[in-house]
């Protein structure tokens, strides 16, 4: 099987008002065909970052579709001249990236069976507002720390919520929040991160953006963070998990200081028939963390694929 890197052909994916990056991986040819996996990643990342997470989900006989979410990436930045900040006006824009997706890309490679889904941090958030809209289209999903809560790093939401409303209505939307407009990926080290515990798998990502900085992003703007918090609101509402009906696995981290696990659990507990698993001690990057905590997320995601692929 030639690997994620070297079979990589990216293709544009044509969205209103936006310009999004894609790609297919072909199934390892000596393993049991098992279908499409759709992989999606979280809030600043890439493609390339999760070539080793391919060729995994390839080995286990799936072909693999994955996408740039718009202002990140390889896809088009949505604020001019500052192509750095996570930005976005609201969550339905990401639906229709992933509709787009599932519609342009991943139908056409179904032949008659239904895909399964892997996904992490906001990537699993969507996710969870596409399984809510469209039940059924999944066979079954499986998440990595999805996004129900982001930190508030140590304050109370309220005021947090209060600020980045105001901050948008004001006329910010586009600016950093304070202190991400000095976060530049290609300055981080080890030590002053919070996303993993893997120094080498850490390092190849910072490594591969040394090469490409073009695909790196520096953090939220006041806009995403506002999106955020009325997307997160709106799933909070009665009956929303209740209504997601995928079989899913819900695999939380924790030792996670980006999401927060807590939020993760109760909204797993809400939906019908999914089975939660915190990975303990691992950091909010449980596919890019220590084989001992990677391990325990592929056991898992084995064990309950099996009953539906």
């Amino acid at each position: 099987m030639m690997p994620a890197r070297e079979s990589f052909d990216p293709v544009a994916i044509a969205v209103p008002k936006a310009r999004l990056r894609a790609a297919t991986f072909a199934p390892d040819p000596s393993r049991s065909q098992r279908g499409v996996c759709v992989l999606l990643n979280g809030q600043t990342e890439f493609i390339e970052k999760y070539f080793e997470v391919i060729d995994e989900l390839r080995g286990r006989g799936f072909a693999v579709v994955a996408m740039d979410w718009r202002g990140q990436g390889g896809s088009g930045r949505l604020v001019p001249g500052a192509p750095l900040k996570a930005h976005i006006h609201d969550f339905t824009e990401y639906d229709t990236d992933l509709d787009a997706l599932m519609d342009q890309l991943v139908e056409p490679m179904l032949a008659g069976r239904r895909p399964i889904a892997l996904a992490h941090s906001m990537g699993g958030h969507i996710l969870l507002r596409h399984l809510n809209r469209q039940p059924g289209r999944f066979a079954a999903a499986a998440f990595s720390a999805p996004m129900l809560m982001f930190s508030t790093r140590g304050l109370p939401r309220w005021p947090v919520r209060l600020l980045s409303s105001w901050m948008t209505r004001c006329g910010h939307a586009t600016d950093f929040v304070w202190g991400m407009g000095r976060r530049d990926p290609l300055t981080m080290d080890f030590h002053g991160q919070i996303a993993t515990s893997d120094r080498a798998r850490f390092q190849r990502t910072q490594d591969f953006l040394k090469s490409h900085p073009q695909l790196r992003l520096a953090g939220p703007t006041w806009g995403w963070v506002e999106a955020g918090f009325r997307s997160i609101t709106c799933m909070n509402k009665t009956d929303y998990a209740e209504q997601i009906s995928t079989p899913s696995l819900i695999c939380s981290a924790g030792h996670d200081r980006i999401c927060v696990t807590a939020d993760t659990e109760r909204f797993a507990g809400r939906m019908p028939g999914c089975v939660y698993v915190e990975i303990a001690g691992a950091e909010h990057e449980i596919l890019m963390e220590r084989d001992a905590f990677r391990a325990r997320f592929w056991n898992a995601f084995d064990k309950f694929m099996r009953e539906f692929i």
